[in-house]
């Protein structure tokens, strides 16, 4: 490490950047391995850095644990982006420009830029004794001293919505990974990146020494997860990937606890997140932590499909959460791409139903784009929606609020406008300022619906889910919910609301699905242009059935 510190120090040059940082190493059962932290430096000292240690997390073989260092490693410093390093690769011709990989690096500089103006909260530790079990006995509640409040997972609202980069082998995950981590803007001022199974052999470590000492009963995974939020605020994996049970019945908690202390999570993967510990022992135990991925990340398709379009396919599924600076820009790509905008520039269109003038205000082949307030906000109903739905094959939707018992007028307004979509089976894109389950319910009338399902006994029963798909019902265990609950629950107005507000729910989620999103693309894998046009004509005798 002598070496390395030269190196690095040799190489600043005019270039007076500071260059620091640390190695902090971690023992697992078997073997060390090391998670790089840095701080400041040069790019050209950040080449020197890659040469003297080819690959930082190699696992380092050897019987005693290493002491953590002050080390030599230099830090982007300045806000030079994932883009800006794309373009250089392919003005060098180490890379060819690629539109599908260029959408991509988009999505990393997105959060690159929102983590400019990123401050991650200070990690406050839970104590031993706040995270024992509170003593139920009655002589216990009466002598011993009040137990601290425990901690909870809150997670910080203006947490950046970290990346799930998946896809097959040589789809340049690794590389994506290299390119997102070297540029990290200078004030995220302490780093990690890791192989997935050597974090959660340390991990497994930590909650084994920690029971040890202090019994089972402790809430160790708090305890873990406040020591690894102290090492970084930018958490980036390498490789995800769930094979064993152990693993499977802590990572929920493991992920939750580490973003509720403001840690963002990037990471690469084989693996649609849906397809996590597939066939795994109680994988219905593991199914909240693939809704808390699918939720808390964007998740990313790495691979390329072959299709007939020019336009690339945007990497990222179609409804996106929060009203981020990504939002923007995840609604452009998919109006793009389902639009025609060489042949179509995108334009304002007016459409006439019933005497009444109706306005898109942005249109291009047969996609439109409104906000939330240009369709829904104003005074619209069935017979406008069914108008649209004859002109156009897809719709994107931006800034869709929460709509709380306050906008019961809008909530029913917009599951009208769904139910249109669905049933014309056209596509849908929106961008939401809450996750898609918070819709129509805000948390404060979740948590009051979850106290009347406690108090009647019917939290997470398994009955009454006949009417609502598999990504539904998960969604809903997710939230201790199920349909007989929310059908007793005093924030509907009727049976009727109830029943149009869980199947707006259970729609929404189909027409997220990958299989809905590429009905009728043309993608080779499906059919071709053989497909497409099959397609059009279910679509086109929906447009006779509709008159």
């Amino acid at each position: 490490m002598r070496a390395v510190r030269q190196n690095a120090h040799s190489l600043q040059g005019e270039e007076k950047y500071p260059v620091s940082g640390k190695i902090i190493c971690g023992e697992t059962s078997v073997q060390l391995f090391a998670a790089i932290t840095l701080e400041g430096g040069t790019p050209k000292a950040r080449a020197a850095m890659a040469v003297t240690i080819k690959n930082p997390l190699e696992p380092v073989r050897g019987n005693t644990r290493c002491a953590e260092e002050t080390k030599a490693f230099p830090l982007n410093p300045s806000h030079r982006g994932p883009l800006n390093e794309y373009d250089d690769r392919v003005e060098a011709g180490r890379l060819r420009d690629d539109e599908h990989q260029r959408g991509i690096v988009q999505v990393l500089q997105d959060l690159h830029d929102m983590l400019i103006d990123y401050h991650a909260p200070k990690v406050v530790h839970p104590s031993i004794e706040s995270l024992r079990p509170q003593s139920r006995s009655f002589f216990g509640s009466m002598f011993r001293r009040k137990q601290p409040k425990r901690s909870t997972t809150q997670i910080p609202a203006n947490l950046p919505k970290g990346l799930y980069l998946y896809g097959d082998v040589g789809s340049g995950k690794t590389m994506l990974m290299d390119m997102f981590y070297d540029t990290l803007p200078h004030n995220i001022t302490s780093k990690t990146r890791i192989h997935f199974h050597n974090f959660m052999q340390d991990i497994h470590r930590r909650l084994h020494v920690l029971k040890m000492e202090h019994g089972n009963d402790l809430d160790a995974i708090t305890f873990v997860a406040a020591d690894i939020a102290e090492k970084g605020s930018v958490l980036c994996f390498d490789e995800f990937q769930c094979t064993d049970v152990a693993d499977a019945m802590i990572l929920r908690s493991l992920l939750e606890s580490l973003m509720s202390h403001g840690v963002v999570l990037v990471t690469t993967s084989n693996r649609h997140p849906d397809d996590l510990y597939k066939n795994g022992i109680q994988r219905e135990s593991f199914i909240p932590c693939i809704n808390l991925l699918k939720h808390r990340l964007r998740v990313i398709n790495l691979d390329s499909p072959t299709d007939y379009r020019k336009i690339p396919r945007p990497p990222s599924g179609v409804y996106h959460f929060p009203l981020d600076r990504a939002a923007k820009s995840h609604a452009d790509r998919w109006f793009s791409f389902l639009g025609d905008p060489e042949k179509d520039p995108p334009h304002k269109a007016h459409h006439s139903i019933w005497g009444r003038d109706i306005e898109v205000p942005l249109a291009s082949g047969k996609a439109a784009m409104f906000k939330f307030d240009e369709l829904i906000g104003r005074p619209t109903g069935a017979a406008d929606y069914l108008e649209l739905m004859r002109s156009y094959d897809a719709f994107i939707v931006t800034d869709v609020p929460g709509m709380s018992y306050r906008e019961r007028d809008l909530a029913r307004r917009f599951i009208t406008f769904v139910d249109a979509v669905y049933e014309s089976r056209a596509k849908l894109v929106l961008t939401t300022a809450v996750p898609l389950p918070q819709l129509f319910l805000s948390p404060s009338e979740i948590e009051d619906a979850l106290e009347g399902g406690r108090q009647t006994g019917s939290v997470k029963q398994a009955q009454d889910h006949e009417d609502v798909n598999d990504v539904m019902r998960s969604l809903m265990d997710d939230l201790g919910m199920n349909m007989k609950m929310l059908k007793n629950s005093s924030i509907f107005t009727g049976d009727e609301e109830r029943f149009a507000f869980a199947r707006a729910q259970s729609r929404l989620s189909e027409m997220g699905t990958q299989d809905w999103v590429e009905r009728g693309m043309g993608l080779e894998e499906k059919g071709g242009i053989a497909e497409k046009e099959s397609w059009q004509r279910v679509r086109s005798r929906w447009r006779e059935d509709s008159l």
